[in-house]
């Protein structure tokens, strides 16, 4: 085999383990207080109100939880990317379990998609961003 095939193949070993490294380190640092102004903080309290108008994506996490620390830029960028007619809600479901019993969520991340106070999308485990920005535009135009 040539040196080339050898220098990329190392290359792309290097690039493979730098990405690991770089979100093991995103997951093991990460705080709440990272999370996007635009993220609203739900409760048990004020969830119906904040999801019964517009389209809502809310993220049932908890603090314990390295998928959802993973997910949390991926939904702070959302967040950021989105028009006022989308928000983005995070429920920690240790603090606020009537809500996520209400809901069935067994597992988190568990992401639900509302679209006026109704459940029309959901998402269990990571996901890529482009895969929430799909489900957005399909029921932001249905």
């Amino acid at each position: 085999m040539s040196n080339i095939f050898w220098i990329i193949l190392a290359l792309l070993l290097v690039y493979f383990f730098y990405t690991i490294i770089r979100r093991y380190y995103v997951m093991k640092n990460y705080t709440p207080d990272q999370d996007s102004e635009k993220i609203i903080v739900l409760t048990d309290t004020n969830f119906t109100h904040q999801t019964s108008k517009g389209i809502v994506l809310v993220d049932f996490w908890a603090a314990w939880c390295m998928p959802c620390r993973l997910i949390a830029p991926i939904l702070s960028e959302l967040a950021e990317s989105m028009d006022e007619t989308v928000r983005i809600g995070k429920l920690n479901v240790d603090e606020h379990k009537a809500t996520a019993e209400k809901y069935g969520i067994q597992s988190i991340p568990t992401l639900l998609l509302f679209k006026e106070g109704q459940v029309v999308e959901k998402f269990v485990g990571v996901k890529p961003k482009a895969v929430f920005e799909k489900a957005i535009k399909k029921h932001q135009h249905s």
